[in-house]
């Protein structure tokens, strides 16, 4: 496709300005920028540096909106796919399946932005910059926006997270690129919600390097992310979004970034708010602060002072100018300043059709981890006599996670399973969520049981739900404060009722729901068998069905511990990573991080170490077909300080019953990055290594190599 750009007049061969490029050459989107920035009053320019971005019509310049979101579809803005949370996505440890779907998710963006245009509107929500992926650590399973990252693990979360840029984003050097990828929240931030706004991350620079930065690393190096944006939190006593360690030493110096910096919405008015961080004293003082450092879009108004920082003398123009420049190409890349769509030919048949449901309920099956099954319960034979009951049994917003979309269909467990068994006995009447909310009263245990009379197996969909965990809530109860947990058991009522029908000696399968890890001790005594469903999207009821009874193998892995309980866990308030994730963590968890069972069993076999890859056998040893999420670790015998062992690759193979597949996984020099003292930074390391390999982090066969010169 031809792609003609449309040039303001006053930017082609003009003898009145002095431009870097002749007339026979093509501006680069910089030189339009400058171009433009210099016919600018500075009221102006700071009218484009907020996400309300103004329309300067004499300039040929149109209002825009930067605030969008993608979290698993397009969020906040009516109908689209919704696909399963972020946390459930990151369970599948499929790379190439999380591409598609947000290649799914940036077509139906792209097909929403031009019916949004075809409206002559540019509202909240209708723009092509996505503040997606939240590439955070989930290092504290209280963290109640846990739900909306990939998981403890850095690797899996920049492997994971570069998948989400490439498919917001298309092909790097497109000359228009489809939309923006936003790596998120830069850096050290995972809660608490109640004190972000206050709260100063303190941790060492090997816990700094090794966990909370190398997925922004990955996803600024690896997959040319768009907008990176700055946490609320403070680190080391500086905001992050005037932090010119983090912004210009490690993000723009060692790093290289050349894309955006946008602040996290009302971030700025932070650095001068009272009983916030207190760190300027007024607007004028933090606007001159962050741009100064670099933080290019303001989500928020703050930005609205840079004529006065700038009068004042707190702010050289030529720092806004410079992030201004920024700003514009970007636009100009985007296509959004010249009305150019290469993608003008998708239909808007496609926004939540046939093929990208289809692919949510796909992603939802894969995101299912089955944490018990007690003597085979499952799969269920469709012939016993079955009840569903629970809070989430036919809980269509709990499905959609937060950020969402608003799906036209959804599809709960009880629909999903009164089509397979018509005469399915099923009610909602017990384990509520919060009863303080619904005021529905609990189910006395006498009334279940007489319900359930001639009943062989309950299915029990339990759990919590987003309206208890996410972003900064006013949710105060049991178990729950400003969006976090301060307990990670399923709610009393939930095992009550899941007590009552053990000891009444039903057959109980526990689906839980939730957007982060459950300590369900307990519950591997009162129930039969576990899966572990997440917030699934729309087409999870379906899914979580598929599963239950056979038509997929489950083939989930856990993308964090699973605790036994909070007695388990170090302070919230602590980042240090001692006894944090599978990686640090001495004591024995409930479920290890990248555990899940299936419907067959696999053997591993010894593995053969090559040049650059590792060949590892894996035998189906049951009677049915599987998947298996082949992992590798490794260790450093000699780094006693280090992790126990963390993630260097992994893949996804489809394993016959009585057959061997060999999984093969490369051995690079990423896989060998240790924390080296002297440079301050994860580096290749020489030296004694430990490859260890299996199907779970608990779970691994060992092959020791010697790493010299770089070469393995």
């Amino acid at each position: 496709m031809s792609l003609n750009f449309r040039f303001p007049a006053v930017l082609l061969c003009s003898s009145f300005l002095i431009l870097t490029f002749s007339c026979k050459e093509q501006p680069t989107p910089e030189d339009r920028a400058v171009g433009l920035i210099a016919q600018m009053s500075i009221e102006e320019k700071a009218s484009l540096m907020m996400h309300t971005s103004a329309a300067i019509e004499r300039l040929g310049i149109p209002a825009y909106n930067w605030w969008n979101e993608a979290l698993h579809g397009v969020g906040r803005n009516g109908k689209a796919t919704t696909f399963p949370q972020p946390i459930g996505m990151a369970a599948s440890f499929d790379e190439p399946l999380l591409e598609a779907v947000f290649t799914a998710v940036s077509d139906e963006a792209r097909v929403k932005h031009r019916m949004a245009l075809q409206e002559g509107e540019s509202k909240q929500y209708q723009g092509l910059t996505f503040w997606t992926p939240n590439i955070n650590i989930f290092r504290d399973p209280r963290w109640g926006r846990g739900m909306e990252t990939y998981g403890e693990d850095p690797y899996l979360t920049g492997r994971l997270g570069m998948a989400v840029v490439r498919g917001l984003q298309g092909p790097a050097d497109a000359p228009v690129l489809k939309t923006h990828a936003c790596a998120k929240h830069f850096a050290v931030h995972s809660g608490p919600e109640w004190n972000r706004h206050s709260f100063d991350a303190v941790v060492s620079e090997r816990d700094l390097r090794e966990t909370y930065l190398p997925a922004f690393k990955d996803l600024v190096t690896g997959a040319g992310v768009q907008e990176v944006m700055i946490a609320y939190n403070r680190f080391r006593g500086v905001p992050c979004g005037a932090n010119d360690y983090l912004i210009n030493t490690i993000l723009r110096g060692e790093w290289g970034y050349k894309g955006l910096i946008t602040s996290d919405c009302w971030a700025i008015s932070d650095f001068y708010h009272p009983g916030f961080h207190e760190y300027s004293p007024d607007a004028a003082h933090a606007v001159a602060e962050a741009v100064h450092a670099g933080t290019d879009t303001n989500c928020g108004s703050s930005y609205k002072s840079i004529p006065e920082a700038v009068k004042a003398g707190l702010l050289d123009e030529a720092d806004v100018d410079r992030c201004l420049v920024r700003l514009l190409a970007a636009r100009i890349r985007l296509g959004e300043l010249d009305g150019i769509d290469p993608w003008s030919g998708l239909g808007e048949e496609i926004v939540e059709g046939p093929a990208h449901r289809e692919l949510a309920r796909e992603m939802a099956r894969e995101s299912i981890v089955l944490l018990q099954n007690r003597d085979g319960i499952l799969p269920l034979d469709p012939s016993a006599k079955i009840a569903l009951i629970g809070p989430n049994a036919d809980n269509k917003e709990m499905q959609w996670g937060n950020y969402n979309p608003i799906p036209e269909q959804t599809i709960t467990l009880s629909d999903a399973v009164n089509v397979r068994i018509p005469g399915l006995v099923r009610f909602q009447g017990c384990g509520h969520l919060d009863e303080p909310y619904t005021g529905v009263p609990e189910m006395d245990p006498e009334t279940l049981l007489k319900r359930l009379e001639g009943v062989d197996i309950v299915i029990f969909a339990g759990g919590i739900s987003p309206r208890l965990e996410g972003e900064e809530m006013k949710v105060e109860m049991p178990g729950f404060k400003g969006g976090d947990r301060t307990d990670i058991q399923l709610p009393a009522v939930q095992r009550r009722m899941l007590r009552t029908l053990h000891e009444a000696g039903k057959k109980v399968v526990l689906v839980n729901f939730s957007g982060s890890a459950m300590g369900l001790e307990p519950e591997t005594q009162t129930c039969d068998a576990i899966l572990q469903a997440w917030y699934p999207g729309e087409e999870g009821g379906a899914a979580v069905a598929d599963v239950l009874f056979g038509d997929v193998p489950p083939s989930g892995k856990l993308p964090v511990t699973f605790y036994r309980s909070i007695a388990q866990l170090p302070d919230f308030e602590n980042y240090d990573m001692k006894d944090r994730t599978y990686r640090y963590f001495g004591g024995e968890p409930l479920y290890a991080f990248g555990y899940g069972l299936s419907y067959t069993s696999f053997k591993y076999g010894r593995a053969k170490v090559k040049k650059d890859r590792i060949i590892i056998p894996v035998t189906n040893t049951g009677d049915r077909d599987g998947v298996e999420v082949v992992q590798l670790y490794v260790r450093r015998p000699e780094d006693t300080m280090g992790p126990k062992k963390t993630l260097r690759g992994f893949c996804r193979v489809t394993v016959p019953k009585g057959k061997t597949v060999k999984a093969v996984l490369p051995l690079t020099e990423e896989t060998f990055l240790g924390w080296s003292e002297e440079k301050g930074d994860m580096v290749p390391l020489s030296g004694d290594w430990e490859l260890l390999y299996g199907g779970s982090s608990d779970n691994l066969q060992a092959v020791g190599i010697r790493r010299k010169d770089n070469k393995k």
